[in-house]
């Protein structure tokens, strides 16, 4: 068998938490660092964007108006976390003047993965028509996820917007940040923890892998991994510049000494590359 559908490889592959003895930690950490953003900072929780189960999304209003707006998509590989655990984003973001929206979405096995990719396309919808009442401009709006919500973000690029609804601008996604993200879910189809909750098909991993779509026709997607991460990740992260090239994707880094969980922290460290880079985007 080869090493790509070798089930034990890919275990060692996907299991974060396996690679990160300490991850428990990090969750920890994202707990209380959330627990601190709900009570401290100005918020509007559980909004709905749609009918559906868990869509409902929180805003954290920056202090001016006609602020960038910050679409921030947690991982958990489709199946687990909640938006509730990622609202230590936010502070980071608003103290610099952003509007940050964090959406919830169905987890796998009740939905698939090509379903959550349309929760989100709706959220998206909703941000684009309702957030100017919050503060938000929906001129600029930038997506960033991690891990499967790097998959998300990347597809919000991609999305072809007009064709979904009537009225919704082409460039509705001016850029989008993948962070640790999963560009094609082949291999995860393949990975035997993971693939009894996801039940990914063949179509399913057409429809929802963004480097097997054609590259945006607008927008800028950057792309980062920690460079303690696994080598499919690694491999991951390159494979989404070589599919849609440099012009869409120009930036596409592996970040040294950081790992899975401390990647996303970096995030909300000022100073730190990736906070850097998605203030480029929110800026742009």
């Amino acid at each position: 068998m080869s090493k790509k559908y070798d089930g034990a490889w890919l275990d060692r592959m996907y299991n974060n938490r396996e690679m990160v003895p300490a991850y428990a930690d990090h969750l920890r950490r994202w707990a209380a660092d959330s627990a601190e953003a709900m009570r401290t900072q100005p918020r509007e929780l559980d909004v709905r964007y749609g009918g559906g189960p868990n869509e409902h999304l929180d805003i954290f209003p920056a202090a001016q108006a006609d602020a960038p707006v910050l679409f921030f998509i947690h991982g958990g590989y489709w199946r687990a976390l909640d938006k509730r655990d990622h609202s230590f984003v936010a502070p980071p973001f608003t103290r610099e003047g952003v509007c940050v929206v964090i959406p919830n979405y169905a987890l796998c096995p009740a939905v698939t993965v090509p379903e959550i990719t349309m929760q989100m396309v709706r959220a998206l919808a909703w941000t684009w028509r309702n957030i100017g009442k919050h503060g938000g401009d929906p001129g600029r709006i930038t997506v960033a996820g991690h891990s499967a919500g790097g998959q998300l973000a990347a597809m919000m690029l991609a999305c072809l917007w007009p064709v979904h609804a009537a009225g919704l601008p082409a460039d509705l996604v001016k850029g989008a940040l993948a962070i640790s993200g999963l560009h094609d879910l082949e291999p995860v189809m393949h990975t035997p923890f993971l693939q009894p909750s996801l039940h990914l098909t063949p179509a399913q991993v057409r429809q929802a892998s963004p480097a097997r779509l054609p590259p945006p026709a607008q927008g800028t997607l950057y792309t980062v991994t920690g460079g303690d991460e696994s080598e499919e990740f690694l491999r991951q992260n390159r494979l989404i510049r070589d599919a849609w090239g440099g012009e869409r994707v120009p930036v596409c880094e592996a970040l040294p000494g950081l790992n899975h969980f401390s990647v996303l922290e970096s995030l909300v460290e000022p100073g730190q590359r990736l906070n850097g880079l998605a203030l480029q985007l929110l800026r742009a």
